[in-house]
């Protein structure tokens, strides 16, 4: 778009930057009106402490320029190409970003592009939000065209991603991601390619940042995927609401226990040892071409410390005795848990399909499904979803149906598996060539109980 310099105020002897539109966008109306825009938007929210200052603003030789306050601090993405950064980091920038933005949008400005790269940083590492080239203002004549999708496609909204007006719930959404990045040192839907990425938004589960960094507490996956709801009005009313519910998980960390059930015949009591708990996920999303993510899920297995899960204790006469006890657990954990090997195998599956390697992640997928057949738990959910996406991906039709449908008897609807359908239909339909006995044209089969 141009070019940015640091330069001397000669009369107010100070430092500043200058951002002087290229000669080539200069000649083009709308690129020129917008970066206009860009210095009427930034001065009007200058007085907010977390948004970039605006001097003045000019032209030189027939191209515009902006003058803005210098920062020698880097920005919040040169932070993170050395990974995540801590906690207590990420809370801060986060809740200064909050501010600007719930600012804007109470001043009728949508940002429409939060990204780490356009949160800058002075030298006591403080945010200043900057680039509002495309950010929409209340009271402007708009410059976007129906349909145009503007923004970085690792932090689009879904409905940015499907061409519609952003609105501050948009900006609230990227800051999730942003979130999602600082805690975890990856984006949600992280992908190959653009495509592939801005499609994920729309369609793909939330996967788990408690997965990807576990030392996170329980809460954090509850907050992010809140604000990264595929639905608006399901996001945070601001975002200084989404921060406060970040700061709330990292303050409330419980630490879950067992309960023992007493012995029916003697009062005992028994020290559980504490549990601790191994995550397996799988992700996954139906886009709108043959590449994608894969559904996401989170597998809460319960394992025990302490080995045996008995406890010992003594009679009147002192000798001692053994005697088993029953752990009460989570309606999810109480039945009998699935066959370790599936779990694995689906977990080793999605790490082949996000690597883009769908061919050898097929017959994991098909060994995990025939080991958790029938088990009823989300687990064979996530892996028959799998399946049948990995199928799909390959351009095999037969057996997609069938798959989908145990997935949704398994775990209800989920728009992922209603838009893997939908791609079926298209790409298949009934009577296809591969087309499985008794999938026809997008139909569905009744729930299980």
């Amino acid at each position: 778009m141009g070019e940015v310099y640091r330069a001397t105020d000669s009369v107010l002897e100070r430092t500043v930057a200058v951002k002087l539109l290229s000669e080539r966008h200069a000649r083009e109306p709308e690129v020129r009106a917008r970066f206009e825009r860009e210095a009427l938007t930034a001065a009007k929210l200058s007085g907010n402490r977390h948004v970039i200052t605006i001097f003045d603003v000019g032209e030189h030789e027939e191209r515009p320029y902006i003058v803005m306050e210098y920062l020698d601090g880097g920005s919040v993405h040169d932070r993170l190409r050395n990974g995540r950064v801590p906690p207590e980091q990420a809370l801060d920038w986060l809740g200064q970003t909050a501010e600007a933005l719930d600012k804007a949008h109470a001043s009728g400005v949508v940002h429409r592009d939060v990204k780490p790269a356009n949160l800058l940083l002075d030298r006591e590492d403080n945010i200043h939000v900057s680039d509002l080239g495309i950010a929409s203002t209340a009271g402007y004549d708009t410059l976007t065209l129906p349909g145009t999708i503007l923004g970085t496609a690792g932090y689009l909204s879904p409905e940015q991603a499907r061409g519609e007006p952003a609105t501050p719930a948009s900006d609230r959404y990227a800051l999730g991601v942003v979130a999602f990045e600082l805690l975890t040192g990856r984006r949600p839907f992280e992908a190959d390619t653009a495509t592939t990425e801005a499609f994920a938004h729309v369609n793909a589960p939330v996967p788990s940042a408690e997965r990807l960094a576990p030392d996170l507490p329980e809460g954090v996956d509850t907050v992010l995927t809140r604000a990264l709801a595929k639905n608006p009005s399901d996001r945070p009313r601001t975002c200084a609401e989404l921060v406060a519910d970040l700061r709330a998980a990292f303050r409330d960390d419980p630490s879950p226990t067992l309960v023992a059930s007493p012995a029916p015949t003697r009062r005992m009591v028994v020290h559980q040892p504490r549990r601790m708990s191994y995550k397996a996920f799988a992700l996954g999303a139906a886009v709108l071409l043959l590449g994608g993510l894969a559904l996401a899920g989170l597998i809460g297995v319960v394992r025990d410390e302490g080995g045996s899960g008995q406890a010992g204790t003594r009679d009147r006469t002192g000798a001692s005795t053994t005697v088993e006890t029953t752990a009460e657990t989570t309606p999810e954990t109480t039945a009998a848990p699935p066959r370790e090997e599936g779990a694995e195998l689906n977990d080793r599956g999605f790490k082949l399909m996000q690597a883009g390697d769908y061919r050898s992640a097929l017959p994991l997928f098909e060994r995990a499904v025939a080991d958790l057949r029938g088990s009823g738990r989300k687990v064979e959910a996530w892996a028959s979803y799998n399946l049948a996406f990995t199928r799909f991906a390959l351009g095999d039709c037969a057996g997609v149906i069938p798959l989908l449908d145990r997935s949704e008897a398994i775990q209800g609807e989920r728009g992922a598996i209603d838009a893997l359908r939908r791609d079926w239909e298209r790409t298949c339909g009934e009577g296809s060539p591969g087309n499985g006995k008794g999938e026809g044209r997008g139909q569905k089969k009744g729930h299980e109980d």
